[in-house]
């Protein structure tokens, strides 16, 4: 996939580029980005600039991963990064993609990273072809519930022992979003099982 740009009302979404390091550098620096993310800890240089010149563009050509910098119009401050992560599925009959997040500290609070998410959301199910959007986090992280949230994501529950910290095993909230929560049709009809 060749990498894409996406607007929104006061954001642009953007491949990364080298340009970027230092502000990524900078952003990681924030403790509760590698607390709540994979990014390495403690965060350097380095780690920033194989992210924005090796670890994006890769993925972008690998079909693996659409990192996008989020940045304001109004003077290209980056906000964070936003991206569809793990696509590993994308391809097959499961048309699924995970959406991934994290905001600078600076910039919390105000609403970017929740249109941001919308604005890549809405790329991915009417670009794409996706039929399941999935989000999750580690249970706890009531930041990235409640940006999920806000973009519209449906909670259904906690995956027990979903994600591997620090050699220790940690519980995940999940969530998710369909095209037809979008107001979208979907290429195959979904039969919902029986509610409990």
């Amino acid at each position: 996939m060749e990498p894409i740009t996406l607007t929104s009302e006061r954001l642009v979404l953007r491949p990364f580029e080298p340009s970027d390091a230092p502000a990524v550098y900078a952003a990681c620096q924030d403790p509760d980005i590698p607390r709540w993310t994979n990014v390495p800890s403690p965060y350097t240089r380095d780690h920033a600039a194989d992210f924005v010149g090796r670890i994006c563009p890769d993925g972008w050509r690998d079909d693996m991963t659409y990192n996008l910098a989020a940045v304001t119009k109004d003077g290209g401050a980056l906000v964070g990064a936003v991206g569809l992560v793990r696509l590993a599925d994308l391809r097959g009959p499961e048309r699924q993609a995970e959406l991934g997040y994290w905001t600078a500290k600076e910039h919390r609070g105000r609403g970017y990273t929740s249109e941001a998410g919308r604005t890549l959301v809405d790329w991915a199910f009417t670009e794409l072809g996706v039929e399941r959007m999935e989000w999750y986090a580690e249970a706890g992280n009531v930041g990235s519930r409640a940006v999920a949230l806000k973009i519209g994501f449906r909670m259904e529950g906690t995956l027990r022992a979903k994600i591997p910290y620090e050699g220790t095993r940690r519980d995940a909230w999940t969530g998710s979003l369909l095209p037809s929560d979008w107001g979208l049709p979907s290429a195959a009809p979904y039969l919902p099982g029986p509610q409990s």
